[in-house]
């Protein structure tokens, strides 16, 4: 298995920050907004009220029953509360649906770049990743003709990010229409990572289990991290086909055992929002979306395309002349801007830094002004060439 640069970048810049540098964090996925405080006041008398007991290992029936309820508010999808399985974080989801599906030599086809967990996990359980290109050529779309010609006798799965990360790609609903008759076609499962799912910058949601023949074979992995800000509760869930469920819940029986009960308390109030927490923060993220993809382009060398979905900005560093690697070094040390290296989300993305814009606005204006200061390496560089 591997690591995440994200986190590696993360240890770095925290190293400075210890020797007295000024750093902006840029590097991690992580809204700089808290839940709203009906949330902490829901958990709170959770706990007051002596919620901190074991719980039904599928979460408990009362968080079930609201996740329907949302899910078919919110992605117009119906599902039923026996077909969910609450989860310890998004992560712990993904990584058991996965155990569950998968044997040893199985090929999953997963987006490149794209999320590092999708691959690790897959060579961790004896599986075979196999990636599909999200090309800039294509608008970071999957090519539909190359999934297909990737498909074998051994592939036994079909991973999808939308909108996605690294690259904020909200898919179209063609492309996902006809990942969803490559499915069928190869009676394959599909993993639909879902996480920014309410994180979009227009138009209308479509998740992967509307269309045809998907309900019996797409598993949906979403959470509470970044659509309710809530990274450090560790709360995600599964939704999955009914045979599915069984599996899940011997996996948790074996695991965790269930998820924390106060914790899932606070998870219905969130998912009520009755104040708006939810929709007031992504606005927020399309006024600094504009503002530092507009910043980021007028850096010599830099290009990036405003990202249709989630809080990433994907910038196309080739006409800098430095590698990715060059690049995120001279920011971090020099300017004390922390971004990640795009190989670190796949060899696709290896002409590419990803920033995320989850941090305030004032941040995001005075780390464009750092980077446009040791811009001056870069084109001294093409200069002299």
């Amino acid at each position: 298995m591997s690591g995440e640069g994200a986190l590696s970048v993360f240890a770095r810049a925290k190293e400075l920050e210890a020797q007295g540098r000024s750093i902006i964090h840029l590097e991690l996925g992580e809204p700089d907004f808290h839940p709203g405080p009906s949330v902490i006041a829901s958990a709170a008398q959770a706990l007051a009220d002596g919620k901190d007991r074991y719980c039904a290992v599928a979460g408990l029936p009362a968080l079930r029953d609201e996740l329907a309820d949302y899910l078919h508010r919110t992605r117009n999808i119906k599902v039923s509360p026996a077909n969910l399985m609450i989860a310890p974080g998004c992560k712990a989801a993904l990584f058991f649906a996965m155990l569950a599906l998968l044997e040893p030599g199985d090929e999953v086809l997963y987006p490149d770049p794209g999320f590092p967990g999708y691959s690790s996990i897959a060579l961790g359980l004896g599986a075979v990743p196999v990636p599909f290109e999200l090309s800039s050529h294509n608008h970071f779309q999957p090519d539909i003709s190359e999934v297909a010609g990737k498909i074998t006798r051994r592939t036994r799965m079909i991973i999808t990010n939308s909108p996605g990360n690294p690259t904020g790609t909200v898919y179209t609903d063609s492309v996902q229409r006809s990942l969803a008759e490559l499915a069928v076609h190869h009676d394959l499962w599909v993993l639909s990572d879902e996480i920014y799912a309410r994180i979009i910058y227009g138009g209308q949601y479509i998740s992967m289990l509307s269309y045809p023949g998907m309900p019996e074979r797409t598993l949906i992995i979403d959470g509470f991290s970044k659509s309710f800000a809530m990274t450090g509760w560790r709360l995600g869930y599964t939704v999955a086909p009914p045979e599915v469920v069984p599996a899940l819940a011997m996996i948790a029986v074996n695991t965790y055992t269930c998820v924390a009960e106060f914790t899932q308390y606070a998870a219905i109030d969130a998912l009520r929002d009755r104040e708006g927490n939810t929709p007031r923060m992504v606005a927020e993220f399309a006024r600094r979306r504009e503002q530092f993809v507009r910043d980021l382009n007028r850096v010599p060398g830099f290009r990036c395309e405003p990202p249709q979905g989630a809080f990433y900005a994907w910038v196309d560093i080739r006409g800098t002349g430095a590698s990715a690697e060059e690049i995120c070094r001279t920011l971090l040390e020099e300017a004390g801007v922390a971004a990640i290296p795009g190989a670190a989300f796949g060899p696709a993305g290896k002409d590419f830094v990803r920033f995320s814009f989850a941090s305030s606005a004032a941040n995001l204006q005075e780390a464009a002004a750092r980077i446009a200061k040791v811009s001056t390496a870069w084109q001294a560089t093409l200069v002299g060439r």
